[in-house]
């Protein structure tokens, strides 16, 4: 596992969330899961966080944690002898609510093994669970959700407080954005502990980018989040592939008023197609996005429809391709350089993008 920190002036980073169920015959077997991992690395993925609700997922996910150089992050609540569990493996990180983990014996047991391994804690303060006094307060109106959301953070972090536990971070997530920007805005005044921000349950691919977008740019244009996670219903890919595309806009908004934000890696420019459209933008995009996002030149590539969006439009991209008649073009800063087949065009823009990079 390769160590990564965060916090501070360190650049921001991007997590994501396994979606899938684990069982003991994943290890007989683990390439897929090692390769689809390695590849959301790839990518641009710094944290991968597992839900472990029971002994077998945490024999599972400290197995694959020995195996991987992606941190792995084990997520728990309820039983506190699964975090014990987890911590005698390489994991990166625990993710707990004390508040839900035990009486105070079990959540000393927990903070002595991850002061013992130096394995941090995250805790994870969610709107829609909050503690029933809380929850009672915004119900009556006697308490806005955000401070709720905080008041709730905060008195989980007195409990590491009394055992005198530093390494932490919290989380403050709702579906809603406006709530979602208020408690992280709030916590950030009252204390300097690192910060996860997302949206939670922010929704299907478009509505969910969109609203994570809003959220996160807002809070990361004002110094506030250390790691991100955009959380959608869609594959795992996506999510570390729009908070890539955040943390990039950020870094263009801001540039230098801000620490580093967006990973090594090429921009991607694509014009959305028309009637005019000669070479299929859609489909070479869906087929090599991966690859894409995978490469870690700064670069801009350009993937358009005509010979009008094409060279012209998009003159300022590193290396671009486009079509025109029957015919695809490969262009560098505007200029074109091949003229060829369609059925080769996948393999000489590869060529020629690694001949440009070299």
């Amino acid at each position: 596992m390769e160590a990564v920190s965060l916090g501070s002036n360190l650049p921001i980073l991007i997590q994501t969330m396994w979606k899938e169920g684990l069982s003991y015959s994943d290890l007989e077997k683990p390439e897929a899961i090692i390769s689809r991992i390695e590849g959301l690395k790839e990518i641009g993925c710094s944290l991968l966080r597992f839900a472990v609700p029971n002994m077998e997922a945490a024999e599972i996910v400290g197995n694959l944690a020995s195996m991987l150089t992606m941190p792995l992050v084990a997520d728990i609540h309820f039983d506190h002898k699964i975090a014990l569990r987890c911590m005698d493996f390489p994991i990166a990180k625990i993710r707990i609510n004390p508040g839900n983990i035990g009486g105070k014996e079990k959540v000393r047991a927990v903070l002595s093994r991850a002061e013992e391994r130096n394995i941090p804690i995250r805790i994870g303060i969610n709107a829609g669970s909050l503690p029933k006094d809380l929850q009672k307060e915004v119900d009556n109106d006697e308490l806005k959700l955000p401070m709720a959301m905080v008041k709730a953070a905060e008195r989980e972090l007195d409990i590491f407080k009394e055992h005198d536990f530093s390494n932490v971070l919290v989380s403050m997530k709702a579906s809603s954005v406006a709530d979602t920007i208020s408690a992280n805005e709030i916590f950030s005044k009252r204390s300097d502990v690192p910060l996860h921000i997302g949206v939670t349950e922010a929704g299907p691919l478009i509505a969910g980018v969109v609203r994570s977008t809003a959220a996160l740019l807002e809070l990361l244009s004002k110094g506030i989040g250390d790691t991100i996670r955009v959380s959608l219903s869609d594959t795992m890919e996506r999510e570390v592939i729009a908070g890539r595309e955040i943390l990039t806009l950020l870094d263009e908004l801001k540039g230098d008023t801000i620490r580093r934000a967006a990973p090594p890696g090429l921009r991607i420019i694509s014009c959305p197609r028309c009637g005019r459209a000669a070479f299929d933008t859609h489909g070479f995009t869906e087929r090599h996005f991966k690859k894409l996002y995978a490469y870690k030149k700064n670069m801009s590539v350009a993937i358009m429809g005509c010979e009008v969006n094409g060279p012209g439009e998009a003159r300022d991209a590193d290396i671009g391709i486009t079509g025109a008649g029957n015919r695809v073009l490969i262009f560098c800063k505007g200029k074109i350089v091949k003229t060829i087949n369609a059925e080769e065009a996948d393999d000489v823009f590869w060529q020629e993008l690694d001949e440009y990079s070299s």
